[in-house]
């Protein structure tokens, strides 16, 4: 039985949607384990206070001598779950970063972070990054350390050092997707930004490292994931078939499949693993 304390901090960003959500966290005297990093429609960028983070593909790698250790983690989009290693303590910050925004932050477009599940923070954003990562580490308040990471943030978009720019019609489509809530099809896609599927889905995929199918799928399990959350939150058991209609899946067992891709296990079995972290208010906050 787990008797650890935890606490979840959720800022709201203020670098004009470039950032999706910002939580703080911190946990205390839990059992070691793994725990699951889910796919999401954003990017990962993750400031650990108290040790690196360490993971891998699968729980063997995440266990084994292959796993990724950094202190300054940065994730791409991905079509699987990260196994993380759940230390007894940890604290840090994690940010929900926009995927167009990967040029602005980082100076790269996001399709150079998705071939990696991690890739640690300092390659992309220098020694600047690891020194700011100490800063956050001395700070006394959330509010303090929120403060100085979004300031350090703002600092990189104004040194303007991003690699190019989006182009218009993959900017669009992916509005067009968000606005759809991952539900429009991609021939309506198409015939919106005004380009053959076939290159439109090349654009997409150089700027983001994933297909507009893949994206609008990514949403959609966004939609349904935090339905399912909020119903936890609030107390009561989901209602995956309500859930599956209202986020534009076939039906209960399409909504099934597609959480056992992205978590590794079934719904039931990812919301008890998540019941605790659900219930102190890790989940939710972002876009949908």
């Amino acid at each position: 039985m787990e008797t650890g304390s935890r606490e979840f901090v959720r800022a709201v960003p203020r670098l004009d949607g470039m950032v999706v959500s910002a939580v703080g966290y911190r946990t205390t005297g839990e059992l070691p384990g793994l725990h699951r990093g889910l796919p999401s429609p954003y990017l990962t960028l993750i400031f650990s206070f108290d040790g690196p983070v360490v993971s891998g593909l699968t729980p063997e790698q995440a266990g084994g001598a292959d796993a990724i250790s950094t202190d300054i983690v940065l994730g791409g989009l991905h079509q699987s779950p990260a196994y993380v290693v759940k230390p007894e303590h940890e604290a840090g910050i994690q940010l929900a970063v926009h995927p167009l925004a990967a040029r602005a932050l980082f100076g790269v477009p996001a399709a150079e972070l998705a071939g990696d599940i991690v890739t640690s923070g300092t390659e992309v954003m220098g020694r600047r990054a690891a020194d700011v990562r100490e800063l956050l580490c001395e700070r006394d308040t959330w509010e303090e350390r929120f403060a100085a990471l979004s300031a350090y943030l703002r600092q990189r978009v104004a040194a303007g050092d991003a690699r190019g720019s989006v182009r218009p019609e993959v900017a669009e489509a992916w509005a067009w997707l968000a606005r759809h809530r991952g539900a429009g099809t991609i021939g309506g896609l198409s015939r919106h930004v005004a380009l053959s599927e076939r290159r439109l889905t090349a654009l997409f995929r150089a700027e983001t490292g994933i297909g507009p199918k893949q994206a609008a799928r990514l949403m959609r399990f966004q939609r349904a994931r935090n339905t399912v959350v909020r119903s936890v939150a609030a107390g009561a058991a989901p209602d995956l078939a309500r859930v599956a209609a209202d986020c534009g899946y076939f039906d209960h067992s399409h909504l099934v499949r597609d959480f056992r891709q992205y978590t590794g296990t079934s719904p039931s079995g990812w919301l008890a693993e998540e019941c605790r972290n659900i219930q102190a208010g890790s989940h939710g906050g972002g876009e949908e």
